[in-house]
């Protein structure tokens, strides 16, 4: 059985700062796995299973907990924490991964690289509090990589990009720096992609790959659920099945980040309501003009922003709904105790 100091594992005075003298006896354990009814822990003494304490889904990968005679006690605020919408028309927020250091960005240097959806997931990197990386996998495919990286990294100043060969270990220890000595790297990224192949290299499993459709350029699901596994550096990887809906939710610092440019231009129209289509004075339209931005970045930013906007709103008012519920259901609860004890 396998041992780690909490200092491998990834704990920092970030999670010690939570402990309370309530919490004596307690132990602390990082989550590898979630499953609907236990979870896969990893703790000084090796792997344990765990019952939890609250529902499967308030939990993520990477979160730290403290437990006792095989229950979650207690699940503490992560440093990071990567969130979506969930996906089809349930109202809730999906967690992917916790206590994430970067977020990698996987894509490949083909028909799979899109502009759109990578400044999607790279709102979603950069609102968790992560770094990301963009990941440019089979840079051997192709021509001359240069430009998809180039393409990527004029997305956001915080932005770095490498291109790489998936299926070549030397070029893959170049992600040595951001998964060794205890720091996580979480990879995110469509199926097909190069994710398996990647997390092969890098923790020394044999995990299996599947080719993508040569027609479309789209893959198959290899990963099947979330697993924090050791690298060969000393450090943590999240491998994440591909993702075909990602809706954003909770992500507005994340935008504004990434969308920087365009918040700052914002800023100086002369309306502080401007919609940024015929209104006078409107700094962002003559950005445009003058074409130091795109009207395509421009749009991209007013569907995300709409998008977090009603997810967010949705979501709040959802939770709303059942705290109202909540009471109302205690309420009547208390009530009928009344009239059944009326002394």
């Amino acid at each position: 059985m396998t041992r780690y100091s909490l200092t491998d594992l990834g704990w920092s005075d970030h999670f010690a700062r939570q402990i309370t003298p309530d919490d004596a006896g307690l132990v602390p354990a990082r989550i590898s796995e979630v499953h609907r009814t236990q979870l896969i822990a990893l703790t000084q003494d090796g792997d344990i299973r765990l019952t939890p304490s609250e529902p499967a889904s308030a939990y993520a990968v990477g979160d730290w907990v403290l437990y006792e005679a095989g229950t979650a006690k207690r699940r503490l605020t992560p440093r990071t924490d990567l969130h979506r919408k969930a996906a089809g028309h349930t109202i809730a927020t999906q967690r992917i991964a916790a206590n994430v250091d970067t977020v990698g960005l996987v894509t490949s240097c083909n028909e799979d690289f899109n502009i759109a959806r990578l400044e999607r997931y790279l709102a979603l990197a950069l609102a968790s509090g992560a770094l990301p990386l963009v990941i440019l996998t089979k840079a051997d495919m192709c021509d001359d990589p240069a430009p998809f990286r180039r393409q990527a990294e004029r997305l956001s100043p915080l932005v770095t990009a490498i291109a790489l060969n998936a299926k070549n270990p030397d070029e893959v220890t170049r992600l040595a720096s951001w998964c060794g000595n205890a720091q996580t790297l979480a990879l995110l990224g469509s199926s097909g992609v190069g994710k398996t192949t990647l997390r092969n290299a890098l923790t020394g499993e044999d995990a299996t790959t599947q080719a993508v459709r040569s027609d479309d350029y789209k893959g198959r699901h290899t990963t099947t659920h979330r697993a924090l596994r050791r690298t060969i550096n000393g450090g943590w990887l999240i491998d994440t099945p591909g993702m075909r809906e990602l809706q954003l939710s909770g992500s507005g610092e994340g935008l504004e980040e990434l969308f920087d440019d365009i918040e700052t231009l914002a800023a100086q129209c002369r309306f502080s309501d401007c919609a940024h289509e015929s209104e006078p004075g409107c700094a962002v339209k003559a950005a445009i003009q003058s074409g130091t931005l795109s009207a395509s970045r421009l749009a991209r930013w007013q569907k995300l922003s709409r998008e977090d906007r009603h997810n967010t709103q949705t979501l709040a008012q959802s939770r709303a709904q059942q705290k109202a519920f909540g009471r109302m259901v205690k309420d009547g609860q208390a009530r009928g105790r009344k009239k059944r004890d009326p002394d």
